[in-house]
């Protein structure tokens, strides 16, 4: 189990971090790195789980599998990585990714631990199948196989992966929160419940930020009025923000389209030109600090504060570099790309100016973050490569951690104030 940061009954790590690195070395060639031989290893054909066919080499297909290895294995507590072996045989691709992070991949793992691993409202077997229906939603096969066979493991009955329609009605019934929260989290009501040169982009970046910083004093007189009319014209401006039209649409394979019904059904900017828009979710009424945290924590105890730990610590993560600058101070940058993310999803923050979001995010950069938040399946390698082109595959990582977690806490407000509503 987890004891104070490390699952407990950890043997002597030196021939397990020599067995470590020949699987890093050998095994990052496929899906994911496994202890030959581990009790809990079948084979996918003796659970009759289809794999899909890998689309990359190593853990990621945008980034190196030999930055990935040289990278992480250099940062990264090692000691997290053995931790992965011992518990589970194996390291998967999100921890190697994860692990050029480890501050946040510790957190991370702490809240999974919680949510999947120890003793909890719902029994194992329905968190995992509840996890597959989560990742049907954004096309995610290979989470939807990896929650299968977790489904599997801990005695869930074969007979549901046929699909959600075999499924008990209880878990049927998730399905329309469950659609809403992947693509329009604003939907959700208490009736739910109840029911240039890449070296130049660096530097204007830079220049930007100093910039911001210096107007922030002078601007201090600047009304409401004004930082309302600011946030409006970025929600609008989001409408322009989409990828490509020339992206082909993927039919869904059979394994993953049994478990969502309803597959139309996906995003829709939160402001939409002829149509009335919901009203703005204003992030002062409803806090994650004053009331989110409090009540997940009455209906899921010590969850509400490994969700909080995780937000800090990849808010306020930095390793004060930007790409090949040192002691940069990127809390700017930081907080416009989770207010950005906030913004599409109509959340205003009254206290923040969104005239950065403008100066600090290039369009190349929305289109992958908001590709990335509201249509995952749509993201590309182009995409990837095309925005911070001089930045390290550690900094785009971050972001992308920094995007998780902004919409995920999004997704929270919404939610837990539809619940606060039901209850009050």
């Amino acid at each position: 189990m987890w004891v104070g940061g490390s699952y407990g009954g950890v043997p002597d790590a030196n021939p397990l971090e020599e067995l470590l690195q020949a699987c890093l070395e050998e095994g990052a060639q496929t899906e994911q790195l496994r202890i030959p031989g581990y009790s809990g290893d079948l084979s996918d054909e003796d659970r009759g789980i289809k794999i899909p066919r890998q689309l990359g080499r190593g853990p990621s297909s945008f980034i190196p599998v030999e930055e990935i290895l040289q990278e992480g294995t250099e940062r990264a507590q090692r000691q997290l990585f053995i931790e992965a072996f011992v518990s589970a045989g194996r390291v998967d691709n999100i921890t190697m990714v994860m692990g050029l992070h480890p501050e946040y991949l510790a957190s991370f793992w702490k809240t999974q631990y919680l949510l999947l691993r120890l003793d909890g409202p719902l029994p194992y077997h329905k968190r995992h199948y509840i996890a597959i229906m989560a990742a049907a939603r954004h096309q995610c096969s290979y989470l939807v196989g990896f929650h299968v066979a977790e489904f599997l493991k801990v005695g869930g009955n074969p007979g549901w992966l046929q699909g959600l329609h075999c499924a008990p009605q209880k878990l049927r019934n998730l399905n329309e929160i469950n659609k809403i929260l992947a693509h329009r989290p604003w939907l959700i009501t208490k009736e739910h419940i109840e029911g240039k040169d890449a070296m130049q982009e660096v530097e204007v970046l830079m220049a930007r930020m100093k910039l911001l910083q210096e107007c922030q004093l002078e601007e201090e007189g600047v009304t409401q009025e004004e930082m309302e009319t600011r946030f409006e014209l970025e929600k609008t401006e989001s409408l322009l923000v989409a990828p490509s039209v020339d992206i082909a649409e993927h039919a869904l394979p059979p394994n993953v389209l049994c478990f969502v019904e309803d597959p139309e059904f996906g995003y829709k900017d939160f402001t939409r030109k002829g149509e009335q828009a919901p009203p703005t979710f204003r992030a002062q009424d409803y806090t994650w600090e004053d009331h989110g945290y409090s009540l997940i924590n009455r209906l899921y105890p010590d969850m509400g504060q490994l969700l909080d730990e995780k937000f800090q610590v990849v808010y306020n993560l930095t390793y004060n570099t930007i790409a090949m600058h040192s002691g940069v101070d990127t809390t700017m940058l930081r907080r416009a790309i989770w207010n950005y993310i906030h913004c599409v999803f109509g959340i205003r923050y009254d206290d923040y100016d969104y005239g950065e979001v403008n100066q600090l995010l290039e369009r190349s950069l929305k289109v992958y973050i908001k590709t990335v938040a509201c249509y995952p399946e749509k993201a590309t390698r182009r995409m990837y490569t095309h925005f911070w082109r001089h930045f390290k595959h550690s900094e785009k990582v971050h972001m992308n951690l920094l995007l998780l977690e902004a919409r995920m806490q999004a997704a929270l407000l919404y939610a837990l104030r539809a619940i606060t509503r039901y209850m009050t």
